[in-house]
């Protein structure tokens, strides 16, 4: 079967708070490892009121510390925003603590608005060409020194943390070819350069030390319930939550509003339509087609699937069900 992983995003909900959402992303983490999910990744946003994962390590140590054998990592760290040498020691740290099951994808976007971005680094004056180098610096640190190194990560160095580069446009499909690294698509809400990115990332693919041969892991929301009405009503928390950022008013993941899709404005609906159309929503029989022919169509090696869902409860019965629908391996 092909191999599925969990983006997880620690949503706080409306009338819920970031203890709650922190608690219930270890309780996920638990489930999916006796439901045969790889991994589970966390990802980096910043002034977001319904993320809870803004400390990205942070809560990486507290859910490989809460499971036994999951392998767990960013998706991403948004490295413009750190220093290598910081998130080398703090994932180096990380992977002396839970060997072999950290891994860290790496993505160039802020993960939040222009004025956090400037609180969080203080200069936003950048080099175009600076996410390559940083990545390779980082890469530098996690290895084993050679020769005279005057700066280490210690922990880090030696702990060779897989890496992975994370995108959605032809830039980071051409960083990840060149360096020899796995490729995720964050295809869950930006799918329209996906098909692109896949051939450049495939043609242009130069073996290294980590990987001999491509690997491409897309994205996807997946909401499944026990019937399509319901997985339908559950999806609308997801389409309100993106309109709202969209409109530039992020928030709590509301609940589900019956209805919804009714009462949106031609250009919101358009919007969704093209954002979430990596999204597949119903029961078991309508997720399990819908992800089979993702994977024929990408020919990815594996799918990392999202389900924003208010109710607890609801959403692991979502991860539960999408676990059975795993495609067949290509070929």
């Amino acid at each position: 079967m092909t191999a599925l992983s969990i983006l997880d995003l620690a949503p706080i909900v409306e009338g819920g708070d970031a203890a709650t959402a922190l608690r219930n992303s270890l309780d996920l983490a638990r489930h999916a490892e006796g439901w045969g999910y790889r991994r589970i990744w966390l990802a980096e946003h910043h002034n977001m009121p319904g993320v809870a994962s803004a400390a990205t390590s942070v809560v990486i140590g507290h859910i490989a510390a809460g499971t036994s054998h999951i392998r767990v990592g960013a998706g991403g760290i948004m490295l413009p925003n750190h220093a290598p040498l910081v998130i080398a020691e703090q994932f180096g740290t990380l992977a002396t603590l839970f060997p072999g099951r950290i891994e860290l994808g790496l993505g160039r976007a802020p993960g939040t608005d222009p004025l956090t971005a400037r609180a969080l680094r203080r200069n936003l004056a950048m080099n175009p060409d600076g996410f390559a180098d940083d990545v390779v610096e980082l890469m530098t640190y996690l290895r084993a020194p050679r020769g005279t190194r005057h700066v280490n990560a210690v922990p880090g160095a030696g702990t060779n943390v897989p890496i992975w580069i994370l995108g959605s446009s032809l830039y980071g499909a051409q960083l990840a070819a060149g360096l020899g690294l796995p490729f995720a698509f964050a295809s869950h809400f930006a799918p329209g350069q996906l098909m692109p990115a896949i051939e450049i990332y495939r043609s242009r693919f130069q073996p290294s030390d980590q990987l001999g041969r491509p690997h491409l892991m897309v994205a996807a929301n997946v909401i499944a319930a026990e019937t399509d009405a319901e997985a339908d009503l559950l999806m609308t928390s997801l389409q309100q939550a993106f309109v709202s950022l969209r409109r530039g008013r992020p928030g709590p993941l509301p609940p589900p509003m019956p209805g919804f899709e009714s009462e949106l404005e031609p250009l919101d609906k358009a919007m969704l339509d093209e954002a979430l159309s990596c999204s597949f929503v119903g029961s078991a029989e309508r997720v399990r087609r819908g992800l089979a022919d993702f994977v024929s169509r990408t020919g990815a090696d594996e799918l990392i699937i999202a389900a924003h869902v208010h109710d607890h409860a609801a959403r692991l019965r979502s991860f539960e069900i999408a676990a059975s629908c795993a495609p067949a391996d290509r070929g």
